[in-house]
């Protein structure tokens, strides 16, 4: 009876710890300096937050691939392979591994706002090739763009 108490309580602990690290999953996204100034909340609708909080758009599947939307409804860009593309093809953002360049350090990310309600979306552009450049427009001016403020 002992050995089953033991079992079961390591068994619980296992369970509790990993739902603990997978529940608090962020993804951060970096842009063209690597410098952190987004995140994906993957437990929150695939919500894309910029580093002071604010909620500024949304990740929608798309076969194997991801469309950005802004919540104002205006599709952004794809999601493909840990980077952001812009509809011009260029990269805006990526995710740590990525891409082949350092990033910097991460500071402590501020409170989450509430999110607004998402409009209607408008149709997906058709998907450029994808170049192997970053695009003039920093990230945070990219994401932006997903708000109507």
């Amino acid at each position: 009876m002992k050995r089953i108490l033991q079992t079961f309580f390591v068994f619980t602990f296992l369970i509790l710890n990993t739902l603990v690290v997978f529940g608090q999953e962020e993804i951060s996204l970096f842009n063209s300096n690597g410098k952190a100034t987004a995140y994906i909340d993957t437990e929150d609708g695939l919500t894309i937050y910029m580093w002071s909080g604010k909620p500024v758009a949304y990740l929608t599947k798309n076969g194997e691939d991801f469309n950005v939307y802004g919540f104002n409804g205006n599709h952004l860009g794809w999601y493909e392979d840990g980077i952001i593309y812009d509809h011009e093809g260029d990269a805006v953002g990526f995710v740590k591994g990525a891409v082949n360049m350092t990033t910097e350090y991460e500071p402590y990310k501020s409170y989450k706002e509430y999110k607004p309600y998402k409009s209607y979306k408008e149709y997906a552009p058709y998907k450029p090739y994808f170049s192997n450049s970053f695009s003039s427009t920093p990230l945070s001016i990219f994401l932006l763009g997903g708000v109507d403020d």
